[in-house]
């Protein structure tokens, strides 16, 4: 039907344009003025339809946002906290790095997602704030966009089966979409902190950024 009206439309718009010009009236707006293009119907994106697909668009999406706030820090900058700028009133004494903040997110994220991928957690992590021998600002967010990696690989075994599945977490069970989506909680919670990082050194975050 819809191809037959297509092959009609012409024919229409022609008896229409010629029964106008008999009485007088303009002829019909061609199918291509800005109206008609208004008038379109704008393509929607495909819908996220598996559980599967639906955590790993949260996980690039909080990817995205921290691997930004991570590249957009100076690297002279990644030794900085808080308690350097000595606010009066503040309870900044012994918080993170930023360095340490970034790899306690990576280290989180390693945590979360292999429990669900079956791989092991990376023999250099001996604490909560990440391998002690990265220092450079490079090894710092390649291991951040490591720990993502693996984010992607857990959300691809997401089922609506397997999704209440409880595995062993920390001294109990949790079930496997819990553990995913408490990843991407936990990147979010991250990820603010590192934003008030960035603009006590007079940076705006890349997502807070006019286009």
């Amino acid at each position: 039907m819809k191809h037959l009206r297509m092959l009609c439309l012409p024919a229409i718009l022609g008896l229409a344009t010629a029964a106008s010009a008999q009485a007088g009236a303009k002829p019909a707006a061609p199918a291509s003025s800005p109206a008609a293009t208004a008038a379109a119907p704008q393509a929607q994106p495909a819908p996220l339809t598996t559980i599967a697909a639906i955590v790993d668009r949260q996980v690039s999406q909080y990817e995205k946002n921290v691997v930004d706030a991570a590249e957009a820090m100076p690297a002279d900058k990644f030794d900085f906290s808080p308690a350097g700028l000595n606010i009066s009133g503040s309870s900044y004494k012994d918080v993170r790095t930023f360095a340490q903040l970034v790899k306690h997110t990576a280290t989180a994220n390693y945590r979360f997602w292999t429990t669900l991928t079956g791989e092991k957690m990376p023999e250099n992590i001996k604490g909560t704030n990440g391998p002690d021998e990265l220092k450079t600002k490079a090894e710092i967010i390649q291991f951040l966009k490591d720990s993502f990696a693996v984010g992607h690989r857990a959300a691809k075994t997401l089922t609506a089966e397997n999704a209440a599945e409880q595995l062993p977490f920390f001294r109990g069970t949790a079930a496997r979409l819990y553990i995913a989506s408490g990843a991407v909680i936990h990147d979010a919670d991250e990820y603010g902190q590192m934003v008030e990082y960035l603009r006590m050194n007079g940076i705006v975050p890349p997502a807070s950024r006019g286009n």
